[in-house]
């Protein structure tokens, strides 16, 4: 009687096939960028030149006015702007995706287009060094408010008072500085203002389990209604003697500010700028390459195991919220010492607001949310360039880019952002 031989099972690895996953959403957005430069430069075509300039009169190296046709440049932007649009649909086909490289060259592109069309004829050229410098201006209490969004939300706590924290550093900061005469103690009560806004928010959301969302908004309401009662009954009375703060003086690096074009914007600033540059990186490097970011990471991200490992879940959460409230009330001394010079009524703008749409845009990363403040802050510039060049743009749509832009990357055009798990949720441990 035969008996079968015993099946031997296959010890070879199992392979899985790698699920294709296209996305999309780059070559539509380029797509409808370039219809857009079609009705743009074909429909309203525009004749003449285009100049730009890269110099200034007091820069010790002066490069050359680039001049060019403009019809010949919005032709050639147009179809440089339909090639890369195939490119990055052949990028989707095969499933990849579409580097950051050529999104930046895109936009560049574009944005040289633009400009070409609107400068032509116009007698005064498109200052590139202003257009930079107008932006990082624009941009610094963005990115000291995104800064501290991502801190706040990394940690698991919505942080809506950013708008709060700004104006409440932009008061505290016109305010000290005008009495004690120093632009560092003005800096330096930023910081405690920015601070004392989030203890509120800290406390409510944490110990309180009042709705993160909801404390944010009314921190905001509160902080507005009290530094313009403040500004009315005390400010007003004597603006020599409380609302005359030091301005930051200018520090510019030498050799590295001399060099051409990017020399001014980078390297002749006042110490808040040299600052944003440095807390960028600190708050980048702390966030993922030291104990402290990855304890704050864990509570944002899952607060039980976190808490299973010996981490005080809530008093991490408190702390770090306190902390992005620092640095949020930083980038409101801005508006005050670096920028306008004095407080006025609801200065900030709801700047605050567009710097949580840049946490968003940025993913939660600190150096994305950077470059998205970046993108809102050169946004915000345009306009005013574009007014001094005379552009046949209609002012009120210009004056409506930055918020455009801002829906535009809430709406997630810019990809699925995914915030941190625990982001917003109270943490009660059983």
């Amino acid at each position: 009687m035969s008996t079968a031989a015993p099946v031997v099972p296959d010890s070879s690895p199992i392979v899985l096939e790698k699920a294709e996953i296209r996305s999309w959403k780059a070559p539509i957005a380029f797509g409808v960028f370039v219809v857009l430069s079609v009705i743009l430069f074909f429909g309203f075509p525009r004749h003449g030149a285009s100049t730009f300039r890269f110099s200034e009169n007091s820069d010790a190296i002066k490069l050359p006015n680039l001049t060019v046709d403009t019809q010949v440049t919005t032709v050639a932007v147009t179809i440089l702007l339909a090639i890369l649009t195939a490119i990055s649909g052949w990028y989707s086909w095969k499933a990849r995706k579409t580097p950051i490289w050529m999104v930046v060259l895109f936009a560049l592109i574009f944005m040289f287009g633009f400009l070409a069309w609107a400068d032509s004829g116009s007698p005064y050229p498109v200052p590139i060094t202003g257009l930079f410098l107008g932006t990082i201006s624009l941009a610094v209490p963005l990115v000291f408010g995104a800064l501290g969004g991502v801190i706040s939300e990394r940690g698991g706590v919505v942080n809506v008072a950013i708008e709060g924290q700004l104006l409440a550093g932009a008061f505290v900061s016109a305010m000290t500085a005008t009495l004690t005469g120093s632009w560092a103690v003005g800096l330096i009560a930023a910081m405690v203002a920015g601070v004392l806004v989030s203890f509120v928010l800290a406390a409510f959301a944490i110990k309180y389990l009042v709705d993160q969302v909801i404390v944010g908004v009314v921190l905001n309401v509160l902080v507005v209604g009290l530094t313009n009662f403040l500004y009315s009954q005390v400010l007003a009375v004597d603006p020599p003697v409380l609302n005359h703060p030091p301005r930051l003086p200018s520090w510019p690096i030498p050799l590295l500010s001399e060099i051409p074009v990017v020399g001014k914007v980078l390297f002749d600033q006042s110490i808040i700028e040299y600052l944003m540059y440095i807390a960028v990186f600190v708050v980048w490097y702390g966030l993922f390459k030291t104990r402290w970011g990855l304890r704050l990471r864990s509570v944002g991200e899952h607060p039980e195991a976190a808490d299973t490992v010996g981490i005080n879940v809530n008093s991490t959460r408190f702390w770090n919220v306190s902390l992005a409230g620092a640095v949020a009330g930083l980038g409101g001394a801005y508006f005050t010492l670096g920028s306008v010079g004095a407080f006025s009524k609801e200065m900030t703008a709801g700047q605050g607001f567009i710097a949580l749409a840049a946490v968003i845009f940025g993913r939660w990363d600190p150096i994305r949310a950077t470059l998205a403040a970046l993108l809102f802050g050169f946004a915000t510039n345009l306009q005013n360039v574009l007014s001094i060049i005379g552009s046949p743009v209609p002012s009120e749509f210009m004056l409506m880019l930055p918020y455009v832009v801002t829906i535009f990357a809430v709406a997630g055009l810019v990809g699925v952002s995914r915030a941190p798990a625990a982001d917003g949720k109270p943490y009660i441990k059983s």
